[in-house]
Parts: C-alpha cells; structure tokens; sequence
C-alpha cells in the first residue's frame, strides 16, 4: 500500500475517533476538490416497560384491551433532530411551549434542545394537535427520538 494512501485511512480513522469522543453523528469535511462523508449508525431504540397485571376478578367479564398502538394509529410523532437535553418551556419558571389539547402550526416552536451549550429550537413541521407529550424538562433525548405524538389536521 502505497504511503498516500496509508496516510488517508489514518486521517479517516482520526476522524472517526473525533466523531465518536464528541458523539457526533454526522461529518463532512471539504477541502478543496477532496470532500469526506462520515455518518455513524444509530442504535435501535427499544423502550421496554413492565406493566404490573391485577388477578381479574372472578365474575368479572373481561374487558377488551386496545394495545398502544391502536390507540396511537393515525398520530404523527415529532422526532429529536439531535442528542440533547430537552426542554418543554424557555426558561424553568415558564409556561411550555406547548401542552396536550393545543394546536400546533408547522412553525409553532414545541421545545428547545440543547446540544453543546446551543438551544436548538424544535418546530412542529406539521398542522394538529398536540396528544402527548413523551419527555419531560432536562431529560436526555437521542437523535430520532420521538418527544410528541400529534393528531394531524
């Protein structure tokens, strides 16, 4: 291999290690005519919950269960475009941004994430409603992380 060449894969792997010490994502780097593209992978999010069950009375009828995903059909989730720390209100003694029931604009400001010491402001991109709001104030969130569930218009 010739010394061009070595010296390239490890300047791309330097890079990858930057990217991972920093928990960057995402990185391209243009010099010139030369442009080098790095993304990494994101792990599947997998939310496991235990669901204590009550011993169903003994003449009760059962009742028929409607999974969450049912329930949820037809909403659209609003996903963290980034790792940060989510916050649902500007400041702590603020009213949020948004709460369930409000109706929410594509350019209605829904929570602020802060990524590196910068507050990113994270708009709704879609007409709705507000159904659920699945994070709560200083809580981390993850690139793709779903922080709302709107019912569109």
């Amino acid at each position: 291999m010739s010394d061009k060449k070595q010296t390239d894969i490890q300047k791309v792997k330097e890079l990858i290690d930057l990217m991972i010490a920093n928990d960057l994502v995402e990185l391209e780097i243009v010099d010139g005519d030369n442009k080098v593209s790095l993304k990494r992978p994101q792990p599947s999010q997998q939310l496991v919950t235990h669901v204590p069950m009550a011993a169903p009375a003994a003449h009760a009828p059962a009742a028929a269960a409607v999974p969450a995903q049912a329930q949820d059909e037809g909403l659209i989730e609003i996903d963290s475009p980034m790792v940060g720390t989510f916050y649902a209100s500007p400041s702590p003694d603020s009213d949020a941004f948004v709460k369930v029931g409000d109706r929410v604009e594509p350019n209605t400001v829904v929570c602020i994430v802060e990524a590196m010491k910068v507050l990113n402001e994270i708009k709704a991109e879609m007409s709705g409603t507000i159904e659920k709001v699945l994070c709560k104030a200083g809580q981390a969130v993850e690139y793709g992380q779903s922080l709302f569930k709107v019912k569109p218009d």
